[in-house]
C-alpha cells in the first residue's frame, strides 16, 4: 500500500477521478514534508560531519570543539576576556606550532587564548563549486556571525569542498564582501 496514495491497495477506481478528502490531502504533504526533512537532516548532519573530519585531518594544528567540562572551561575563560559567543559558533580551533592547549585546564586556556583561532567549517560536495568556491550556497547562523564579531581576526571559515578536495580558509567579512547574493531570514521555534 502506498501511505501517498489512497486508493492504492484498495477497490477504488485509479482513474484520475479519485479526489481525497483536503484534509487527507494536508495529512499526505505534511508527511511527505517530514520524510524529506528527515532525510535531509541525516544526509547533511552526516556530511557535514564528514567534511569537519576531513578539515580537521588535513590540517594537523585544528582541534575540534572541545565538548562537556573542556568546553565549559573555553567558554568560561572566553565569557572573562569579554568575549560572549555560543558555543555551537565554531566547529575547531587552530593551535599555533610551539603552543601548548590544555582545554580542560583554565589557567592553560586563558594563556593560549590571544593567540587561538577559531574556525567554522562550511562543506560542499558538489563538483559544480568552482576552485574559488564560486556557486557554494551555504547560511551562516547569527551565532557564527557574532562569533566572528566578537574575535575579529582570530575567528575564520574554512571552505572545503569534498568532491574536489578544494580549501580556502576566509573569514565571514570576506565572505559576505563577495557574495553574489544573501537572503536573510529569521527562525524561530513555538
Amino acid at each position: 500500500m502506498n501511505a501517498l496514495d489512497p486508493s492504492a491497495g484498495t477497490n477504488a477506481p485509479n482513474d484520475g477521478l479519485f479526489e481525497p478528502p483536503r484534509e487527507h490531502r494536508l495529512w499526505q504533504a505534511v508527511e511527505l514534508i517530514n520524510l524529506k526533512r528527515k532525510h535531509l537532516k541525516r544526509l547533511a548532519n552526516k556530511k557535514g560531519a564528514a567534511g569537519e573530519v576531513e578539515a580537521l585531518a588535513r590540517n594537523s594544528h585544528f582541534v575540534p570543539r572541545p565538548k562537556g567540562p573542556a568546553l565549559r572551561v573555553l567558554m568560561s575563560e572566553l565569557k572573562k576576556a569579554g568575549i560572549d559567543i555560543k558555543r555551537s559558533s565554531f566547529d575547531a580551533i587552530a593551535v599555533p606550532n610551539g603552543v601548548t592547549l590544555e582545554l580542560a585546564d583554565p589557567i592553560s586556556v586563558r594563556a593560549a587564548l590571544p593567540v587561538l583561532v577559531f574556525v567554522e567549517i562550511k562543506t560542499a560536495n558538489q563538483a559544480r563549486v568552482k576552485p574559488d568556491f564560486s556557486g557554494f550556497f551555504f547560511a551562516f547562523t547569527e551565532g557564527e556571525i557574532t562569533a566572528s564579531d566578537a574575535l575579529g581576526s582570530r575567528h575564520c571559515v574554512m571552505l572545503l569542498n569534498q568532491a574536489t578536495g578544494a580549501m580556502l580558509l576566509t573569514s565571514v567579512p570576506e565572505i559576505l564582501a563577495r557574495a553574489k547574493s544573501t537572503t536573510w531570514q529569521v527562525s524561530v521555534q513555538l
